[in-house]
């Protein structure tokens, strides 16, 4: 008999030019050797311009969804992806304690670098006190960690106590993504705390470019599945960022504008079967 892939689950969003969300999770379990799944939450026709239009999917197909999955699948680990109100939100929420789905990487997707909103104002209470706590690992880039915290992180040690702050809400691990849009910037800095209480931080080039598309969906997603396959969560966010960094750094010419990274740019991690 054949060895069984590890599979992994997202629960997102998808994005018509495939460039974020659910393509850009799926196509990073591929490249880690992993089988990876999908509980759709809501479509968006976007482009390298921008988002044109969304829909969010009703509760009653997100639960039809869950159970089609978590009733036949073995899902080692999840992350989230674009979960816009809070129904949708406590509906992941409830949904994640009736099925086993493994480890939860929780991606806060709060906003695209378009600045088009893609959750609700009234979200940002029921994302604090329903999901953050059932986070294994959160992975908030630095505006969205000014918004979880209400702080302005203009300092390394006002980002260090944002991170402290995310923590005592519930997340186990906390990986606050260093921001990325000045031009005169030369590296990005991440910061880490991880559930035994070490820290560090994460440095790695800045590349100005405009093909950057799908960078937080990647990231959390190559958490989620290194988590699906046993890693550690510090071995799982070290290889998260190299492997994002690496995208990053090749680029690919797909769309007029605001392009997606190059995931093709790694290894691909073959499975056993």
């Amino acid at each position: 008999m054949a060895n069984e892939f590890i599979q992994v689950a997202t629960i997102a969003g998808v994005d018509s030019d495939g460039s974020a969300g659910a393509q850009a999770d799926l196509h990073s379990f591929f490249m880690r050797g992993t089988y990876g799944t999908l509980i759709l939450t809501a479509a968006v026709a976007g482009n390298s311009y921008g988002i044109h239009a969304a829909h969010i999917i009703p509760d009653d197909f997100i639960d039809a969804q869950f159970k089609a999955v978590g009733e036949d699948l073995q899902i080692r680990a999840c992350k989230t992806g674009m979960l816009a109100n809070a129904t949708v939100m406590e509906n992941v929420a409830k949904n994640l304690r009736q099925y086993d789905f493994g480890p939860l990487v929780l991606d806060p997707v709060i906003s695209t670098k378009h600045g088009n909103l893609l959750m609700e104002q009234s979200a940002f209470e029921t994302l604090k006190r329903v999901l953050i706590p059932m986070a294994t690992v959160i992975t908030p880039n630095f505006y969205e960690a000014e918004h979880i915290t209400g702080q302005t992180l203009d300092t390394k040690e006002k980002i260090v106590a944002a991170a402290e702050q995310i923590h005592a809400l519930g997340a186990k691990n906390v990986m606050l993504k260093g921001r990325h849009d000045s031009p005169e910037q030369t590296t990005v800095a991440d910061y880490v705390l991880l559930e035994s209480g070490k820290s560090f931080w994460l440095t790695g080039p800045y590349y100005p470019t405009e093909r950057k598309n799908g960078t937080g969906d990647t990231l959390s997603a190559v958490i989620t599945a290194e988590l699906g396959k046993g890693a550690a969560v510090e071995d799982a966010i070290r290889t998260a960022k190299t492997f994002v960094d690496t995208a990053i750094s090749h680029e690919i010419q797909v769309g007029h504008k605001f392009g997606p990274i190059n995931h093709w740019a790694n290894p691909i991690v073959t499975p056993e079967y």
